[in-house]
């Protein structure tokens, strides 16, 4: 049965926000700290969402069963992600950042073969997996391991990103297990309680010079105030419209499209520059994730 349009657009607006996110948190960074961008980005999007979902009298979810699921979406896909890839994009570059993210649902086809019923890892699928493995070795390369100083950290801040990967394919298997809800309102719920758990660290990490607001360039606020409203208030909207309209095997191709996204608008507005080994990398990452999705 083919997809209706909406799916389609859906599909291709999301990738745009989230793969736009890479060279935002790039600009972002280099002004505040990881913390205090995530949490700023949080409020943005839950004040937002929240003012919204009031106005639209969307209904609130109820039970304690979703409230537990909430709260662990908002540690495992937000939280500590938003964190680890903030962190990481103070050194290496957003397409970088965006072709890493690519490895996700080869994670996810590993995790769901043990937490998913039906999902099991078939050759055809474990075949995807080894491919998208040997891309993260291109990209990182085995010399790295080896490598101190400088080096060394840029491969502390590509292991950040892969672990904000493997974080987001822990939130796809336990998303796929949250009972049903309302997505504006469930995502303005998160949104809030990512925000409110990330402002501890945001307030510890503050600089000790700054008595108030640090002064910020204009292309940092514009960079935090698109990244709240438009990449983590509507992305999380039509996240989760997504997954309940067309499934979560169908959201899966996103991940064709948010590196190539990502790798594009670094390339064309931040001036970053693509390294063969990075061209490889993503070619056999994106192989083994459409291999393992081929039917």
């Amino acid at each position: 049965m083919s997809r209706p349009l909406s799916h389609w657009l859906l599909l291709v607006a999301l990738a745009v926000v989230w793969g736009s996110s890479f060279g935002l948190t790039r600009v972002a960074v280099a002004e505040l700290t990881p913390a205090m961008l995530v949490a700023g980005r949080n409020m943005i999007a839950a004040c937002g969402l929240l003012l919204l979902v009031l106005m639209l009298r969307r209904a609130f979810p109820h039970g304690r069963r979703v409230w537990g699921y909430m709260l662990v979406i908002a540690v495992v896909g937000n939280m500590l992600p938003f964190l680890l890839i903030s962190w990481g994009q103070q050194r290496i570059d957003s397409g970088l950042a965006g072709i890493l993210m690519a490895v996700m649902p080869l994670l996810t086809l590993v995790l769901a073969h043990f937490h998913v019923p039906g999902e099991r890892i078939v050759p055809q699928r474990l075949v995807g997996f080894l491919i998208g493995f040997v891309g993260i070795l291109t990209l990182i390369g085995p010399t790295a391991l080896c490598d101190l100083g400088g080096r060394g950290e840029l491969l502390l801040a590509q292991l950040a990103v892969l672990g904000g990967a493997v974080c987001y394919a822990v939130n796809a298997i336990v998303s796929r297990h949250k009972p049903a809800s309302d997505p504006w309102s469930t995502s303005a719920l998160v949104l809030s309680m990512a925000w409110l758990l990330t402002l501890p660290l945001a307030m510890v990490t503050w600089p000790v010079e700054a008595t108030a607001i640090p002064a910020l360039s204009p292309a940092a606020l514009w960079a935090v105030a698109v990244l709240g409203l438009v990449c983590t208030a509507l992305g999380s909207v039509i996240y989760f419209s997504l997954v309940a309209a067309a499934g979560p095997t169908f959201l899966s191709m996103i991940n064709y499209l948010i590196p190539l996204w990502a790798v594009l608008m670094g390339t064309l507005f931040l001036n970053e520059r693509l390294e063969w080994n990075q061209l490889l990398a993503m070619a056999l990452i994106l192989g083994g994730v459409a291999w393992s999705q081929r039917r």
